[in-house]
């Protein structure tokens, strides 16, 4: 029996958890064991799970990395035992996801799968595996990343340094290290993310371009939704632009504090994720604010009772929720920011440029003027047809067997 080995930064939690988890389900179908490492948070899974570390070895490594900039250099012991938990597996793939979190020792890891010759596949879900601090570089348009990261402008972004920038020696750690592999395919989620590879230090990497998928059983269009804007206390007769993140870091939320202002009061705006001080400063400007829900019934009743998706994100790979609203018959307002406009078709919704919000104003409000039969429907097929999770989680276990 095949064996597969994912490491990720969570195990069916979070959107990138949720991919892990699809995959190996579909391992299983495919009649594979399915095994999943990961790094701090967890749902139950379908794939035997191991925890790396503790959270003692989390605080360690995430105060060492704020201090002196060596986000992935630590946690050895933790990796240590990862390593002779693979010893026990001997998967026949490894396949990587985000390995970045304050939970991992890189090195160590990339040493073990060189010295052993396993195959691997590694989804990027961000950029962080090519510069030599952040996870994304969109937002201040740096382009250090391209020749070589030096005294980086985010040193201050996630993974958070206070005090030093080894940003150079990183870079080049990360290139030395990453590139030690034989057997190594990279899979980025968006052709804009493949594109950024290819400008990278990756650029004589192999890749394959896989899409991410969701559920669209789960995600579909709910009949009965008229309770959540009595829950929520929304005039029924009110449209709702709605807007969701797990973390609104660079999501966009100032932007929907500026579009609260010229909104007619017929359309309300409906924000999911915010914490208690982002919910106080939604009410201020009169917008609903909701606390993140697991509950997946209200999550798809609120973007079945939406009238307009809105995703002003200045940081993005491809955007799950996009993927989400659509299949539950929702149109897409974005921003032109990294994949989230290749999520979009005429008819399902369209991409303005970052930060225009009076005209992110004027097309909210034109498309809720329009019945919401205008776009279910092609909304939903779109999404059934070029993002449905098992197409796309196949696609890996075609990719796995390259190797095999």
């Amino acid at each position: 029996m095949r064996k597969l080995l994912q490491i990720n930064i969570t195990a069916n939690w979070g959107s990138h958890g949720k991919i892990a988890e699809g995959i190996g389900m579909v391992a299983i179908k495919q009649g594979w064991q399915s095994f999943i490492a990961y790094g701090r948070w967890a749902n139950p899974s379908a794939s035997n799970l191991f925890h790396i570390g503790s959270r003692w070895d989390e605080m360690h490594h995430a105060i060492s990395s704020r201090l002196f900039d060596n986000h992935g250099l630590m946690s050895k012991k933790a990796t240590a035992e990862l390593i002779q938990y693979a010893e026990r597996i001997k998967p026949d793939i490894v396949h990587l996801h985000n390995i970045h979190g304050y939970y991992l020792n890189y090195p160590l890891l990339f040493q073990y799968l060189a010295q052993n010759n396993i195959p691997v596949v590694w989804t990027l879900h961000d950029c962080w595996t090519f510069t030599g601090h952040c996870a994304h570089y969109e937002y201040c348009g740096c382009e250090q990343w391209k020749t070589h990261c030096l005294k980086c402008p985010q040193k201050h972004a996630y993974p958070k340094s206070w005090l030093t920038d080894r940003s150079y020696r990183n870079f080049e750690q990360k290139k030395e290290t990453f590139l030690s592999l034989k057997h190594l395919t990279l899979v980025p989620v968006s052709q804009w993310l493949q594109r950024q590879l290819q400008q990278s230090f990756f650029k004589h990497t192999p890749t394959h371009l896989i899409y991410n998928g969701i559920d669209t059983d789960v995600f579909s269009k709910q009949t009965e939704v008229n309770w959540i804007k009595k829950k929520y206390g929304i005039p029924e007769h009110c449209a709702i632009v709605l807007g969701l993140a797990s973390n609104w870091y660079r999501k966009g939320l100032p932007d929907f504090l500026q579009l609260a202002s010229l909104l007619p009061p017929s359309i309300r705006i409906v924000l999911v994720g915010l914490n208690k001080q982002e919910q106080k400063l939604a009410a201020r400007a009169g917008i609903v604010g909701i606390s993140r829900t697991d509950n997946l019934h209200e999550l798809c009743s609120l973007y079945s009772v939406a009238n307009v998706y809105f995703n002003p994100t200045w940081e993005e790979t491809l955007s799950c929720t996009n993927l989400e609203a659509m299949a539950c018959g929702t149109p897409v307002v974005t921003y032109k920011t990294g994949g989230s406009p290749e999520t979009i078709t005429t008819g399902t919704g369209l991409a303005i440029e970052k930060g225009d919000i009076q005209t992110a104003a004027i097309e909210i409000g034109r498309l809720c003027q329009q019945p919401a039969s205008t776009f279910e429907n092609v909304c939903r097929q779109h999404i059934v047809r070029y993002f449905n999770k098992e197409e796309r989680f196949l696609e890996y276990l075609n990719l796995y067997a390259q190797y095999l």
